[in-house]
């Protein structure tokens, strides 16, 4: 039995006992916490404890990682900067030198042996620009693009070859914010890949195999695949699943397994024996006929999008399938590399045949490259690039044809042309890929110079304009009466060379006739086998056909017609290729320089100073560029460091312990404790022999 103490109210002892043990409990846990607190160094050990700090002190140690790692990616950036500056201020050093060498010795008083020495300096910087363009740093080659783990340029014949891709790596300093690591393509340095855009539509069809993210869809935004419904003769809807189709053989499988199955719910024919199946490049269906003519409709659900997507649907007018309207809307299907040349309508393997040879120089060496076996682009792209001609081929960005990519740097004779081998097969030409033919620019000849012409000239003493002092040279026919036919190029002939031989036909024409010979007696065209212009004359004539310049105009130059060697019966002249492809970089610019210095060429001195010139500006910009990153990372750094300063000084307030606070309160606590315990033993150490006399 429990004895009742009156001091405690008639309170059991079993009471007291519990109500001061729960008293020290309390008074012991708080101790507990507080010497944790002053061990630990931190206020809180347990989310429980305070929720409130426990939850702002989760969001500040993200910020804090994300901070630090901020700071190391800047520091990362900073370091890789410096060395691209550092590599980019002796790019500049090197141009500078050239630049100055070309001015100085495009001084018609300079002798050849002096021009010889001084091609030797720029060979020693073509060494240089070559170490230069394979430093590394901290985040490997730093001018090899995206592709830093291995060298960007190695010699290639003479020549140079860039191999990195890609504009660069960038590393994140703020969020939605970056800076370079690497610099790539194109650059000052890295931007040795010059581009030959192909110039014909291959117009890929729609089969089986195509899958739906390769075509643009009816809309020009891509295929979103979801569940559509068909109708048929105004019947009943039905859902169609398309969400898991991946090609088109899937969307006709499900479009055809629905219609069955509609077919078999209805007791109706929807189909003819031709079913669900591709036209050009559009979804076609084979409708049965009737009295009227049934029609096939198609639609989205709500607001989905994947009838229109594919063509089977319109935004305006209802598209209607029946036996006379058997094909939806073009999907526009693009190239890849697994496209069949057979489904390619523009090489239309059907009706011209199978690709043949055609031949390719790049660098000073020259393949015939046999393109009959191909079956697909990717065939043709191995077939190109494994031929060792440092090209690489790549489709362009519409997804219409290929491009062409020149990969080295080099003299001017060892630019890239390619070209037919067969006259009855002109393989590169129906590819797109030949470098001299109709549709080549004007403006892309001679390096991009152009074709200079004379144009509006006047009279000097009369001051009028003077029409045969507009003329940029002579063709001599070559007959009896000694014949020249002047020919004027205007500026509105400089488009492309189909306008071009357009407008040198016309006055030929005009000539011969005025000549008393019969129109087409003597023509322009490009040879078909062979990048050039050829000016081939017909019939019987005691001399060879002549070419001259006239009025100091640099068109018969511009076109390869200057200096041309005439056939041994004079009936015909080839032009030179002034359309190769040459890669605009700082070591075509030196390579031009030391050519024209051994060789002797003044004007060739002159074009590769106006080249380096050039290459001053743009060294000379990406260092501002690289410099105005650099900046940009110096002002973030203490940005974020002051941010971290103020996120780390709120973390302690809410996280690290107040030594002289706990210190006091573990005071009171013992003090407490103390007094609980003395209390405690006072009041249960009586007995009822306490309260008897």
């Amino acid at each position: 039995m429990t004895s009742i103490p009156p001091g405690l109210s008639r309170a059991p002892n079993l009471l007291m006992s519990r109500n001061a043990l729960s008293t020290i409990n309390r008074t012991s846990v708080g101790l507990y916490r507080v010497q944790q607190q002053i061990s630990t160094g931190q206020r809180i050990s347990r989310p429980g404890e305070d929720p409130v700090a426990a939850a702002t002190l989760s969001v500040l140690d993200a910020r804090l990682e994300r901070s630090s790692q901020l700071l190391r990616n800047m520091q990362h950036a900073a370091a890789s900067l410096a060395t691209i500056d550092t590599a980019l201020s002796e790019a500049s050093d090197l141009v500078n030198e050239a630049r100055q060498i070309a001015s100085e010795q495009v001084n018609s008083t300079a002798s050849a042996e002096e021009r010889a020495a001084q091609a030797t300096i720029v060979d020693s910087l073509l060494r240089q620009l070559f170490t230069l363009s394979n430093r590394s740093g901290v985040q490997g080659h730093i001018f090899a693009g995206s592709t830093p783990g291995s060298a960007p340029v190695t010699e290639f014949f003479g020549a140079y070859r860039y191999t990195g891709s890609g504009p660069g790596l960038v590393t994140d300093i703020r969020l939605g914010s970056t800076a370079p690591l690497t610099l790539g393509n194109p650059g000052a340095i890295g931007a040795t890949s010059a581009r030959h855009n192909g110039f014909v539509d291959l117009a890929p069809t729609l089969t089986g195999s195509t899958r739906l993210r390769d075509a643009d869809g009816a809309r020009g935004l891509g295929i979103s695949t979801g569940a559509i419904t068909m109708r048929f003769d105004g019947g009943p809807a039905a859902t169609i699943d398309l969400s898991h189709a991946q090609t088109f053989n899937d969307v006709a499988h499900s479009i055809t397994a629905a219609i069955r199955q509609y077919e078999s719910d209805n007791s109706t024919t929807i189909l003819g024996p031709g079913g669900v199946s591709f036209s050009g490049e559009s979804l076609s269906f084979d409708i049965v006929g009737g009295t009227p003519d049934p029609t096939l409709t198609f639609s989205d659900i709500a607001s989905g999008i994947t009838a229109r997507d594919l063509g089977l649907a319109s935004d305006t007018a209802p598209i209607t399938f029946d036996v006379g309207s058997a094909d939806g809307a073009s999907v526009s299907p693009r190239v890849t590399w697994s496209t069949p040349l057979s489904a390619l309508a523009g090489l239309d393997i059907t009706g011209n045949g199978p690709l043949g040879s055609i031949r390719v120089t790049n660098a000073g060496r020259t393949a015939e490259i046999n393109l009959a076996d191909a079956q697909t682009l990717q065939d043709i792209k191995n077939l190109l690039e494994t031929a060792g001609l440092g090209i690489r081929v790549a489709i362009n960005q519409s997804g219409t044809g290929i491009d062409i990519h020149n990969e080295v740097s080099g003299s001017r004779a060892g630019a890239l042309s390619i070209t037919d081998t067969d006259p009855t097969n002109q393989s590169a030409l129906r590819l797109g890929i030949r470098t001299f033919s109709g549709a080549t620019l004007a403006s892309q000849l001679n390096d991009g110079r152009g074709v200079r012409i004379v144009h509006n000239r006047t009279d000097p003493i009369t001051g009028l304009p003077d029409s045969s002092l507009d003329v940029d040279f002579r063709i001599g026919l070559g007959d009896a009466d000694g014949t020249l036919i002047d020919i004027d190029l205007r500026p509105q002939d400089l488009t492309t060379i189909d306008a071009i031989l357009a407008r040198i036909n016309a006055q030929l024409d005009a000539g011969a006739t005025a000549a008393g010979h019969a129109p087409g007696t003597i023509r322009a065209s490009l040879s078909p086998t062979a990048n050039g212009i050829v000016i081939e004359r017909t019939g019987t004539f005691p001399d060879p056909i002549r070419l001259e310049r006239a009025n100091n105009s640099n068109a018969l130059e511009d076109l390869g017609l200057l200096n041309t060697t005439i056939a041994t019966d004079g009936s015909s002249t080839l032009g030179r290729d002034v359309a190769a492809v040459r890669v605009d970089s700082l070591f075509t610019a030196l390579i031009d320089l030391r050519e024209a210095l051994a060789t002797n060429s003044t004007s060739g001195i002159a074009i590769a100073g106006e080249n380096l010139q050039r290459f001053v500006d743009r060294v000379a910009q990406e260092r501002a560029v690289v410099g105005g990153y650099a900046r940009r990372i110096d002002l973030e750094v203490v940005y974020e460091e002051g941010r971290r300063t103020v996120d780390q000084t709120t973390r302690s307030q809410l996280l690290d312990t107040d030594y002289a606070e706990a210190v006091t309160r573990m005071t009171l606590l013992q003090t407490q404790l103390n007094a609980g315990l003395q209390s405690t033993v006072a009041a249960t150490s009586r007995t009822l022999l306490d309260f008897l006399g």
